[in-house]
């Protein structure tokens, strides 16, 4: 069976949630009798502006270019764990770097990961989840979710490589 993007809707669905992921993230904090400091704030704000997988370089570098100055480095991975924590971040481990993306509010979905630009392709397939289900229902069970990262390498990376030889490639 032959599976193309034609074939199937491969894309993410949209999530309704009842507080936004600034509003859970006080009430985690609250639970474990901490507060909600000004450099917290400003990584939560960060983090949630945009969706994309990032690791905490990533985050400490582009907080240092816009949203205005320095951060602690110890801050940054203390609030990336209690992101993670509180269900609002997901960690993955991606050739021994911890790689995070949003998990509050955003749909069940699985990647591509290229392995020579570290890209992430995410997609949702009802059939995988499907096949899910038969293999727990089988075992008898009971799912709360899954993370499945297929490995490889993208069409951008397998374009280059097929590239023939320039006369400087020689060189």
């Amino acid at each position: 069976m032959s599976l193309t993007s034609t074939d199937h809707d491969f894309s993410l669905e949209s999530v309704e949630v009842a507080s936004t992921p600034m509003q859970r993230f006080e009430e985690y904090l609250q639970s474990r009798a901490k507060r909600m400091t000004q450099q917290r704030r400003r990584i939560v704000e960060h983090v949630f502006q945009q969706h994309a997988h990032f690791d905490a370089d990533d985050l400490i570098d582009q907080m240092q270019k816009t949203a205005g100055g320095k951060v602690s480095r110890p801050t940054v991975y203390r609030t990336l764990g209690e992101l993670v924590d509180a269900g609002l971040l997901v960690k993955m481990t991606l050739r021994g770097r911890a790689v995070y993306e949003h998990d509050y509010g955003y749909p069940s979905h699985d990647h591509l990961y290229c392995m020579k630009c570290d890209s992430l392709i995410e997609f949702h397939s009802k059939e995988i989840e499907a096949i899910r289900d038969a293999v727990a229902e089988a075992q008898n069970f009971r799912v709360t979710g899954h993370r499945l990262i297929i490995s490889g390498i993208c069409e951008e990376c397998s374009r280059a490589a097929r590239r023939p030889n320039r006369r400087l490639d020689l060189i």
